[in-house]
C-alpha cells in the first residue's frame, strides 16, 4: 500500500506543472528535505583556472590573457553594456587590472613592424595589434588568443553564463585574426 501511495507522489510531481520548472528529481529532492544542486555561477577566478587547465598555461598567462580579451571587448561594446558584463561575472573589474602593460613595445621589421605602422591609420588593426602585442607580453603567441577565447566561451557555455558568453561575443565580432 505504502508504495502505491509513494508512486502516485512520484508520478504526480514528474508531471505537474513545478517539475518542469525546477525538475521533477529536485521536486522529489525537496520533498525527502534534500537540497537540490544549485549551479554555481560563472565566476573569473574559476574562468582562469579552468582556461589554465584547458589551453595548458599558467594561471598568471591566463589571467592576463582574459583581461586582454575582455579589454578588446570593452572597446567593442557600450560603457552601459560592459557594466552589464561586470555586474553578471563577478571579479571583472579586478581582472580588468591585469591587461598586460605594452607601451614601449614595438615590432621590429617584418609583418609585426608593419602591423605597429597599419595600426597608425586604422583603429581595428590598432586594437588586434595591441592584442597580440598584450599576449606576446605573457609570452604566449598571437595563435593562442582564439584558444583563450574558445575556452571562454566553452566555460560559460551554461544556462547562468549565455547572457554573459553572449555580451563578450558582441564585444568580439570585430576580432579577425
Amino acid at each position: 500500500m505504502k508504495v502505491s501511495y509513494l508512486l502516485i507522489v512520484v508520478s504526480a510531481l514528474a508531471f505537474s506543472p513545478a517539475s518542469h520548472a525546477e525538475g521533477w528529481l529536485d521536486s522529489i529532492k525537496g520533498m525527502f528535505g534534500m537540497e537540490a544542486e544549485t549551479p554555481a555561477m560563472p565566476n573569473v577566478t574559476d574562468m582562469i583556472s579552468s582556461v589554465s587547465e584547458s589551453v595548458g598555461i599558467d594561471e598568471s598567462q591566463a589571467k592576463g590573457s582574459l583581461a586582454s580579451v575582455f579589454n578588446y571587448a570593452k572597446e567593442n561594446i557600450s560603457a552601459e553594456q560592459f557594466s552589464g558584463l561586470s555586474d553578471s561575472l563577478p571579479g571583472l573589474d579586478s581582472l580588468m587590472g591585469a591587461v598586460p602593460d605594452i607601451s614601449g613595445m614595438s615590432s621590429e621589421g617584418g609583418l609585426g613592424g608593419l602591423m605597429d605602422k597599419a595600426a597608425n591609420y586604422n583603429a581595428s588593426l590598432k586594437a588586434v595589434n595591441e592584442l597580440k602585442k598584450q599576449f606576446e607580453a605573457l609570452g604566449l603567441s598571437s595563435e593562442m588568443i582564439m584558444q583563450v577565447v574558445n575556452s571562454a566561451k566553452t566555460y560559460l557555455d551554461t544556462d547562468e553564463g549565455q547572457k554573459i558568453k553572449e555580451q563578450l561575443m558582441k564585444g568580439l565580432n570585430t576580432l579577425s585574426l
